[in-house]
Protein backbone atom coordinates (compact mmCIF):
# COMPACT_ATOMS: atom_id res chain seq x y z
CA UNK A 1 0.00 0.00 0.00
CA UNK A 2 0.76 3.48 -0.52
CA UNK A 3 2.35 5.34 2.71
CA UNK A 4 -0.81 7.01 3.46
CA UNK A 5 -4.21 4.93 1.70
CA UNK A 6 -7.55 6.43 1.49
CA UNK A 7 -9.27 4.81 4.58
CA UNK A 8 -13.02 5.08 5.67
CA UNK A 9 -14.71 3.89 8.35
CA UNK A 10 -17.66 2.08 8.25
CA UNK A 11 -19.89 -0.35 10.57
CA UNK A 12 -21.22 -3.12 9.79
CA UNK A 13 -25.06 -3.56 9.72
CA UNK A 14 -27.48 -6.01 10.51
CA UNK A 15 -28.85 -6.51 7.07
CA UNK A 16 -25.03 -7.43 5.36
CA UNK A 17 -24.69 -10.16 7.90
CA UNK A 18 -26.21 -14.18 7.75
CA UNK A 19 -27.94 -15.95 10.40
CA UNK A 20 -24.95 -16.18 12.44
CA UNK A 21 -23.89 -12.38 12.69
CA UNK A 22 -21.23 -13.07 9.76
CA UNK A 23 -20.91 -10.32 7.14
CA UNK A 24 -21.74 -11.76 3.72
CA UNK A 25 -19.45 -12.51 1.62
CA UNK A 26 -21.15 -10.06 -1.26
CA UNK A 27 -21.40 -6.81 1.21
CA UNK A 28 -16.95 -6.79 0.17
CA UNK A 29 -17.61 -5.63 -3.00
CA UNK A 30 -19.98 -2.79 -1.71
CA UNK A 31 -17.58 -1.47 0.63
CA UNK A 32 -14.84 -1.57 -1.53
CA UNK A 33 -17.05 0.45 -3.80
CA UNK A 34 -17.39 3.06 -1.05
CA UNK A 35 -14.04 3.32 -0.72
CA UNK A 36 -13.49 4.00 -4.19
CA UNK A 37 -16.15 6.28 -4.58
CA UNK A 38 -15.20 8.25 -1.31
CA UNK A 39 -11.34 8.40 -2.51
CA UNK A 40 -12.49 9.99 -5.67
CA UNK A 41 -14.82 12.35 -4.05
CA UNK A 42 -12.67 13.47 -1.24
CA UNK A 43 -9.91 14.23 -3.80
CA UNK A 44 -12.62 16.43 -5.78
CA UNK A 45 -13.76 14.05 -8.36
CA UNK A 46 -17.14 12.52 -7.51
CA UNK A 47 -18.52 9.70 -9.58
CA UNK A 48 -21.59 12.17 -9.73
CA UNK A 49 -19.39 14.89 -11.43
CA UNK A 50 -18.11 12.51 -13.95
CA UNK A 51 -21.17 10.96 -15.38
CA UNK A 52 -22.47 14.31 -15.47
CA UNK A 53 -19.79 14.75 -17.82
CA UNK A 54 -20.65 12.01 -19.61
CA UNK A 55 -18.18 9.77 -18.42
CA UNK A 56 -19.08 6.25 -16.54
CA UNK A 57 -16.21 3.95 -14.79
CA UNK A 58 -17.72 0.24 -14.90
CA UNK A 59 -16.29 -2.68 -13.38
CA UNK A 60 -14.45 -4.42 -15.95
CA UNK A 61 -12.56 -7.00 -13.10
CA UNK A 62 -12.52 -7.67 -9.54
CA UNK A 63 -10.64 -9.74 -7.02
CA UNK A 64 -10.99 -10.53 -3.35
CA UNK A 65 -9.34 -12.96 -1.10
CA UNK A 66 -11.04 -13.53 2.59
CA UNK A 67 -8.55 -13.25 5.14
CA UNK A 68 -10.87 -13.19 8.59
CA UNK A 69 -14.57 -12.95 9.20
CA UNK A 70 -16.48 -9.28 10.34
CA UNK A 71 -19.03 -9.39 12.64
CA UNK A 72 -22.44 -7.26 13.27
CA UNK A 73 -21.36 -4.20 14.63
CA UNK A 74 -17.78 -4.23 14.17
CA UNK A 75 -16.38 -0.96 12.68
CA UNK A 76 -13.92 -1.66 9.45
CA UNK A 77 -11.37 0.43 7.90
CA UNK A 78 -11.54 0.23 4.31
CA UNK A 79 -8.02 1.53 2.76
CA UNK A 80 -8.13 2.42 -0.81
CA UNK A 81 -5.29 3.18 -3.03
CA UNK A 82 -4.84 3.37 -7.00
CA UNK A 83 -2.60 0.25 -8.15
CA UNK A 84 -2.44 1.58 -11.76
CA UNK A 85 -3.63 4.07 -14.57
CA UNK A 86 -3.64 3.16 -18.48
CA UNK A 87 -4.82 5.19 -21.15
CA UNK A 88 -8.46 3.91 -20.80
CA UNK A 89 -9.06 1.97 -17.44
CA UNK A 90 -7.58 2.48 -13.85
CA UNK A 91 -7.19 -0.26 -10.75
CA UNK A 92 -7.53 0.14 -7.17
CA UNK A 93 -6.69 -2.24 -4.15
CA UNK A 94 -8.16 -2.53 -1.43
CA UNK A 95 -7.59 -3.83 2.50
CA UNK A 96 -10.27 -4.11 4.96
CA UNK A 97 -9.28 -4.18 8.90
CA UNK A 98 -11.25 -4.56 11.15
CA UNK A 99 -10.74 -0.85 13.59
CA UNK A 100 -10.31 -2.42 17.29
CA UNK A 101 -7.83 -4.72 16.53
CA UNK A 102 -6.11 -4.46 12.91
CA UNK A 103 -7.16 -7.83 11.98
CA UNK A 104 -6.60 -8.36 8.40
CA UNK A 105 -10.26 -9.20 6.88
CA UNK A 106 -10.17 -8.84 3.01
CA UNK A 107 -8.17 -7.93 0.41
CA UNK A 108 -8.50 -7.33 -3.07
CA UNK A 109 -8.43 -5.47 -6.54
CA UNK A 110 -10.36 -3.68 -9.15
CA UNK A 111 -10.14 -2.60 -12.78
CA UNK A 112 -12.50 0.06 -14.26
CA UNK A 113 -12.19 0.79 -18.06
CA UNK A 114 -14.00 4.68 -18.92
CA UNK A 115 -16.60 4.78 -21.04
CA UNK A 116 -18.64 7.50 -22.71
CA UNK A 117 -22.29 7.32 -21.44
CA UNK A 118 -25.26 7.77 -23.48
CA UNK A 119 -26.74 5.30 -26.35
CA UNK A 120 -23.37 4.89 -28.22
CA UNK A 121 -20.95 3.71 -24.96
CA UNK A 122 -17.36 3.15 -26.18
CA UNK A 123 -13.67 3.10 -24.48
CA UNK A 124 -12.30 6.59 -24.51
CA UNK A 125 -9.05 7.58 -22.35
CA UNK A 126 -9.33 8.63 -18.66
CA UNK A 127 -9.63 12.26 -18.49
CA UNK A 128 -6.51 14.27 -17.60
CA UNK A 129 -8.25 15.96 -14.80
CA UNK A 130 -8.78 12.48 -13.69
CA UNK A 131 -5.31 11.08 -13.89
CA UNK A 132 -3.66 14.26 -12.51
CA UNK A 133 -5.92 13.50 -9.64
CA UNK A 134 -5.35 10.34 -8.77
CA UNK A 135 -1.66 9.78 -10.12
CA UNK A 136 -0.08 11.31 -6.67
CA UNK A 137 -1.67 8.30 -4.94
CA UNK A 138 -0.65 5.88 -7.13
CA UNK A 139 1.12 2.56 -5.04
CA UNK A 140 4.83 2.70 -5.30
CA UNK A 141 4.24 -1.07 -5.06
CA UNK A 142 1.71 -2.33 -6.61
CA UNK A 143 2.01 -5.88 -4.97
Amino acid sequence: MIAVPHCLKLQVRYGETDQMGVVHHANYLAYFEEGRTRMMADLGCSYGSLERAGIGLPVRSIELRYRAPAYYEDELVVQTQVLGLRAASVSFGYEIRRLADGELIVTGKSELACITLGENRRVVPLPDSLRSLLEPFLASDPT
